[in-house]
């Protein structure tokens, strides 16, 4: 039988070096999702469209990746439910969240657009390097637009234009261990 040997690992980042990044999403109302049990719920249960953003620290793509979703919630429409989990802290959380994207390997960066439960939108790192946080965030706007009926910004304007984005490239934050 299968046994899954992942659960209860720690993170494999420090936890302040990463807080930036972390901050970037929920400033603008990204939720953090921090177990299997809250993935699971949030993907189960969230009636209507669930967007879910795999952060990193990787410099290159989630540079572009974190400023692209907290514009794409600026939209006139956004989804009903934003949620996060962090690739390198909570794993188990993260290993949990990627069985749910069925057809795609693991990836970090990453976003999803969920429909009542169904996954209807990927965007995995190789779609994300080498893009800017506009050009991605205009397709998810796109999709949001086709998807999406709840009245958007996530945040004011006046709140959106105070946020600082993490510049730090993730292979300067040492690994735990």
């Amino acid at each position: 039988m299968f046994q899954n040997l992942s659960i209860g690992r720690g993170p494999m980042y420090d936890q302040t070096a990463v807080q930036p990044m972390r901050d970037e999403l929920t400033a603008v109302g990204f939720e953090e999702l921090l177990s299997p049990d809250a993935v699971d719920t949030a993907v189960r249960e969230t009636p209507g469209v669930l967007f879910v953003v795999v952060n990193s620290v990787c410099g290159c793509a989630a540079g572009s990746a974190r400023p692209a979703a907290t514009q794409a919630l600026q939209h006139e429409v956004i989804p009903d439910r934003f949620v996060t989990v962090f690739a390198g802290q909570e794993r188990d959380a993260v290993d949990r969240m990627r069985g749910y994207f069925t057809g795609y390997a693991p990836s970090s960066p990453s976003m999803a657009i969920f429909k009542n439960g169904e996954l209807v939108s990927m965007l995995q790192r190789h779609d994300i390097e080498g893009r800017s946080a506009a050009e991605i965030a205009a397709e998810l706007q796109d999709s949001f637009a086709q998807l999406c009926t709840r009245q958007g910004p996530s945040v004011p304007k006046e709140e959106y234009d105070k946020l600082e984005y993490e510049r730090t490239c993730g292979s300067r934050i040492p690994r735990l261990n």
